[in-house]
């Protein structure tokens, strides 16, 4: 009674709301049916789709300004805060311009990224074997 709220304390008369224990699964509306369900399915999703961590130039650019970096492999996106793992799959876009040669390992380059890393005197390497220029 000390907390102000009195007799059913907040949880009102009967029900299964004011019973101890009680424990409603999210989404739960009291018997009628949820709303997602009453909602229509949409789409598909590929559960075989694999997921890239995009990097743009621009921000790998103002990321290595201090560090020095003329080798980006694939731990230095991690250590700059690029990507979540080390093991994350990289693309790097060509949003932005690069301005020091640089040479960039990654899993996919964008078409206009590689061609700005090679006319600012760079390399972009296809990880997997491959270059970006073929």
């Amino acid at each position: 009674m000390g907390s102000g709220m009195g007799k059913t304390a907040t949880r009102g008369h009967k029900g299964q709301g004011s019973r101890s224990g009680t424990r409603l699964l999210r989404g739960f509306e009291g018997g009628q049916m949820p709303l997602h369900r009453r909602l229509p399915k949409r789409g598909f999703t590929n559960i075989f789709r694999t997921e890239y961590t995009v990097v743009n130039l621009d921000r790998l650019a103002e990321q290595i300004k201090g560090h020095g970096l003329k080798v980006i492999g694939l731990d230095d996106y991690k250590k700059l805060g690029l990507a979540s793992s080390k093991k994350a799959l990289i693309k790097i876009l060509g949003s932005g311009e690069l301005k020091s040669a640089l040479t960039i390992h990654a899993h996919k380059f964008s078409k206009s990224a590689a061609e700005k890393i090679e006319k600012a005197g760079g390399k972009a390497v296809v990880l997997g074997g491959e270059t970006a220029s073929s």
